[in-house]
């Protein structure tokens, strides 16, 4: 696995015209979902050589095998060689899904990553993580392929309705949390709406970087970027079999403010810092999710990637700053933190 390039960017369409300009590909698919075909790809056409596109429905339910195989008949159609390159403008599940299909069409094709909403470009966008949904788990089946390279502007940003932006802020709330207490700090010298998304994006990048490149696959000191996301994710799969669907970054959020419990519960993280996330996240997402049957978030929990042994594994806090992953925690520990999100 050889080293990603990330580039952040205010215009778009240069970098990406002086980027084409120095390659020489056989074919060129523009990956697209009915969101970015409408708001972003506008943004980029005009600089493109000549190209195909090929348009996905939008939204976690579509991360799936079928999806795959939508994409991949696609490619064949048009007799793409392993010598094509595959531009994937769009938000996480988009870069997921079609970074998958790209290295695994023919053994892998060159794919350029354009994250378009805040949660893909302050995390989806680096580490090479690549994976579609199966039976309703998160990311079930995957691997790990870095881009050629990544394309990150936040002119994108200007396309997002307010939930996708506040979504993806948890992953910035996370990535606070892990980092240090000054970093902690720093996102909340003002409201999360007027803070500045250029300098919290290449914050984010520069953390994401540092940890990957030490743990590219997983194995060590990268699992603590999963923090909040045992939970996160276990609810987020409760929430795609209910009509009330929690959007990626909501069910982080709630599960941050468990494992923080869980963190205090341990005797780790103190009462005042549980006290401030929690809070700090309420306020900005409020309470979602409530409906949610405890049960199948643990049934979910369970089939987490981190798991070994069928034990849950958690990163949790020891304070802030101070992650500590591959933590055990039980089924108990889970229903008491759900107790105390629903109460707080």
């Amino acid at each position: 696995m050889t080293e990603s390039r990330v580039f952040l960017s205010d215009s778009p369409a240069s970098w990406l015209n002086q980027f084409l300009s120095q390659k020489r590909y056989s074919s060129i698919t523009v990956l697209v979902d009915d969101q970015t075909a409408t708001h972003c790809y506008p943004l980029i056409r005009t600089v493109l050589p000549t190209h195909h596109i090929v348009q996905i429905p939008s939204g976690e339910e579509f991360k799936n095998l079928a999806t795959c195989t939508l994409i991949w008949q696609k490619l064949t159609d048009r007799q793409v060689d392993r010598h094509g390159l595959m531009i994937i403008l769009g938000g996480g599940v988009l870069g997921d899904l079609a970074g998958f299909c790209a290295a695994t069409f023919k053994r892998g094709i060159d794919f350029l990553l354009i994250p378009t909403t805040l949660l893909a470009q302050v995390d989806a966008s680096v580490g090479g993580k690549l994976g579609i949904d199966f039976n309703h788990f998160k990311n079930h089946i995957g691997v790990f392929q870095l881009p050629i390279a990544t394309l990150v502007a936040p002119a994108f940003l200007k396309t997002l309705p307010l939930a996708e932006m506040r979504s993806g802020f948890a992953e910035v709330i996370k990535h606070a949390l892990i980092d240090s207490l000054e970093a902690w700090k720093a996102i909340q010298v003002q409201s999360w709406e007027k803070l500045d998304w250029k300098d919290l994006i290449q914050h984010s990048i520069q953390l994401k970087e540092a940890i990957t490149r030490k743990d590219p696959t997983e194995k060590d000191v990268r699992k603590v970027l999963n923090l909040g996301h045992t939970i996160g994710h276990a609810i987020e799969t409760a929430s795609l079999e209910t009509n009330q669907r929690l959007l990626h970054g909501e069910a982080v959020a709630i599960g941050l403010i468990m494992e923080a419990f869980i963190s205090h519960q341990k005797g780790w993280l103190a009462k005042d810092d549980l006290t401030q996330i929690t809070t700090y996240i309420l306020d900005i997402f409020g309470k979602n999710g409530s409906e949610l049957v405890i049960d199948v978030i643990l049934k979910n929990a369970f089939q987490d990637k981190k798991n070994r042994s069928n034990r849950i594994l958690a990163v949790l806090l020891k304070e802030i700053g101070k992650p500590e992953w591959d933590v055990e925690i039980s089924t108990e520990e889970i229903q008491s933190s759900w107790n105390y999100y629903l109460s707080a």
